[in-house]
């Protein structure tokens, strides 16, 4: 059975002992699945989306990815309530669409 790109991700995160660039990442499971330049460009949203949802990697500063399992919980989970909402970008919005549906 072949490896998935998440497969080899883990596996090379766990070779490489510490956390790595996005694309650094991205060039060594490309090797390694012996992608195609085509394959490769093909592949890489998909290979971002998979990290993104795959609950055993973690997202770092500076688009650095790492095994969740190596890092505390603080550094791992993104605080919400840090979030800035502009709420009068919202009513802007809003009170755009009131006038376009008056005319």
């Amino acid at each position: 059975m072949s490896k998935s790109m998440i497969d080899v991700a883990r596996d090379t995160l766990l070779k490489n002992n510490h956390r790595m660039a996005f694309l650094d990442l991205w060039t060594s499971v490309s090797k390694e699945m012996n992608f195609t330049p085509t394959q490769a460009e093909d592949n890489i949203a998909q290979f971002y989306s998979d990290l993104s949802l795959d609950s055993h990697f973690v997202n770092l500063e500076g688009n650095s990815w790492d095994l969740k399992t190596r890092h505390t919980y603080s550094e791992s989970v993104t605080d919400t309530d840090e979030i800035a909402l502009d709420e009068d970008d919202e009513e802007m919005d809003d009170a755009s669409e009131s006038l376009e549906e008056e005319e």
